[in-house]
């Protein structure tokens, strides 16, 4: 006896789930729990669609999120910015490797043992990678 195939999912109805976030999804990209999000929804900070009992967030919402977190700073052309923390700095002759962990992400930049010092990067210390590159290369996992 066959099964019945499922419908295939239309152009239309594939957008409209990219375009919301699940909970779980948006929280780790903020590098914040699930329960920081249904905290700011309660303040009025953010405000979710639901679906049945899934709270989705809207994908617009999340980068307004990120931006806002992102901070002023300076003016830069790079979109890219991820707030973490320094976790280790080597240094060595006249350079230096500094590792952060920005939310479940760890990235690490080899630059001057200067540029470091003058930063005064250390281990706890609260810093930004800003990332600008003419190839980002994408792997499925």
């Amino acid at each position: 006896m066959r099964t019945a195939r499922p419908p295939r999912p239309t152009r239309r109805s594939l957008r409209r789930v990219n375009e919301r976030i699940r909970i779980g999804a948006a929280a780790q990209a903020l590098g914040v729990t699930a329960d920081t999000l249904r905290r700011w929804e309660r303040e009025g900070r953010i405000r979710f669609e639901r679906n049945g009992s899934q709270r989705y967030l809207p994908a617009d919402e999340l980068a307004r999120l990120l931006r806002e977190r992102a901070g002023g700073g300076e003016r830069t052309s790079a979109r890219n910015r991820m707030a973490g923390v320094v976790v280790a700095v080597e240094k060595d002759g006249v350079m230096a490797k500094v590792e952060l962990a920005c939310g479940p992400y760890r990235v690490v930049s080899l630059m001057s043992r200067e540029a470091a010092e003058d930063l005064d990067l250390r281990s706890g210390v609260p810093a930004t990678a800003v990332v600008k590159s003419t190839t980002v290369i994408v792997e499925r996992s």
